[in-house]
């Protein structure tokens, strides 16, 4: 095990099997990554934006207010305001105030930003379909029980 990432880090030796775990799941993480922005890339949307989008339309037609929003994102994102202007300026999301509590604004997703959505999921979908030939179902089921191990509420 390990021939793949010593290939492609150069490098001979880890400082045993938890370094070359980490190592293996950072290059992993950015494989994916990288496809995903690759993919992205041509609608000039990045993967947190895209992120947002993928929340709003799951809370379609309510939407969330800001911290909602940046609770459910997959990579934490320090200025989730910024990324809902961006947005907002596109036409993709808009801002309402919160009927209930007037301070509050409520972040939905537009008809264009569902549209949107909608044209990426074939090409979020090939991104996923890369795990599918590598892996089987039993071994993606692992992956992410290892995972959430890592990142569970017994990690830290």
């Amino acid at each position: 095990m390990g021939e793949t990432l010593r290939k492609r880090l150069a490098q001979t030796r880890f400082e045993g099997p938890v370094h070359e775990a980490v190592l293996n799941l950072i290059v992993a993480a950015g494989f994916v990554r990288e496809r995903l922005a690759i993919a992205l890339a041509d609608h000039e949307l990045s993967f947190a934006q895209y992120n947002v989008l993928r929340i709003l339309r799951g809370a379609h037609p309510e939407g969330y207010p800001r911290r909602e929003i940046g609770r459910r994102m997959l990579e934490r994102a320090p200025d989730v305001t910024r990324l809902i202007d961006r947005l907002e300026r596109r036409g993709l999301a808009e801002r309402v105030r919160s009927e209930s509590d007037r301070r509050l604004s409520v972040t939905r997703i537009t008809r264009k930003g569902l549209d949107l959505v909608e044209r990426l999921k074939p090409v979020v979908d090939a991104v996923g379909r890369v795990f599918e030939e590598r892996l089987s179902a039993r071994e993606a089921r692992e992956l992410s029980r290892l995972c959430e191990n890592l990142y569970g509420e017994n990690g830290t």
